[in-house]
């Protein structure tokens, strides 16, 4: 049940700023990394920057097959 794949790379930041992201990442019930993706979807669409909504991930079970033999 994997998504698309992400693009991953490392990211050194201030630790100041690591704290302050993983508060804001607590407050909303995400990840910092969740936070930083949203974070940076928010500053690109304040920038007038347009981006293909991401794909949700499936949750639940699949739907069954059904056998028309």
């Amino acid at each position: 049940m994997a998504g698309p794949p992400k693009k991953s790379f490392p990211l050194r930041l201030d630790p100041a700023l690591y704290a302050a992201l993983e508060r804001a990442a607590a407050a909303d019930f995400r990840s910092v990394n969740a936070q930083v993706e949203v974070l940076l979807r928010e500053a690109l669409a304040r920038r007038g920057i347009k981006l293909t909504p991401a794909e949700p991930p499936r949750r639940g079970r699949p739907p069954k097959e059904q056998d028309n033999a």
